[in-house]
């Protein structure tokens, strides 16, 4: 984009005879040239009433009806040197706004590739996340050549973080695995040169069943975490009474032993006089 604008639209009505009055106070900058433009104009029932003449902080009449408003809004210098501080600080929001598209719009991050399988029988999962932007391609090649038959194309997805991941799958059924090493995935992101290729090779296949668990792009703990977890839990709180108890009988056998109770004196506190 060469040339960028920022408007604001202001409309207040006036409903003694319904008049409607409009502001638009706005700029635009052209990041070629260099060149900007501020504005602040109001409008009366549609038509144009007055312009702010940013050079001179005075304002132009586009009416007859809105000379006299021109005169009185001359004098209130606060008033105009506000709306042209507003305008440059409009011009400098404006190529803040549009360095960060421009970063946005330059931005490429490639992916991390890996090799996905869930079953010894399934096929296997070229799978590539944390690219940007979503504008990339990815196949299966056999010899170097792209391949169609036996392969499944799937969506570009989102991730949470704003970047991207997709999946391609082939199906290798029909193929010895002697020929596995014929076949690599090539990951191509819009904008950069270079592509990732990754060789088809048992040794880097990430699965469901061997000591490597995945789920999408990020690795799982190992099911036995929930039970070692709790066999922690519960020998932490066995320690834990273990000592308590050692205490407590400690405490006990240092304190003086009570007095012998006289057999008489109990007997009279069972079994009051009536």
């Amino acid at each position: 984009m060469k040339k960028m604008m920022m408007m604001l639209l202001l409309c207040h009505a006036a409903f003694a005879g319904v008049h409607v009055n409009q502001q638009i106070v706005g700029c635009d900058w052209d990041d070629e040239t260099e060149k900007v433009h501020g504005f602040n104009k109001y409008g009366y029932n549609g038509e144009d009433f007055l312009t702010l003449d940013m050079e001179t902080e005075t304002w132009i009449a586009d009416n007859p009806q809105a000379e006299i408003i021109k005169q009185e809004w001359d004098g209130n210098k606060l008033y105009n040197e506000f709306w042209k501080n507003f305008i440059t600080e409009c011009i400098a929001w404006l190529k803040t706004l549009w360095t960060y598209r421009k970063s946005l719009l330059q931005r490429t991050d490639l992916p991390s590739v890996s090799l996905l399988q869930k079953s010894p029988s399934s096929p296997v999962s070229c799978h590539a996340t944390g690219f940007y932007p979503d504008r990339a391609m990815m196949f299966w090649r056999k010899d170097g050549e792209e391949i169609h038959e036996d392969v499944e194309l799937g969506e570009i997805l989102p991730n949470h973080d704003g970047s991207f991941q997709m999946t391609v799958d082939l199906n290798l059924s029909s193929v010895p695995p002697e020929d596995w090493r014929r076949y690599d995935c090539l990951f191509h992101l819009s904008g950069v040169k270079d592509h990732i290729v990754t060789t088809l090779d048992k040794a880097v296949i990430r699965t469901n069943w061997g000591k490597t668990a995945f789920r999408n792009d990020k690795e799982e703990p190992s099911n036995m975490t929930v039970p070692i977890t709790a066999v922690v839990v519960v020998l932490a709180a066995v320690l834990i009474a273990a000592v308590g108890f050692t205490v407590y009988k400690k405490k006990k056998a240092s304190r003086p032993a009570p007095p012998p109770v006289n057999s008489s004196e109990l007997s009279e506190r069972l079994n009051p006089e009536t």
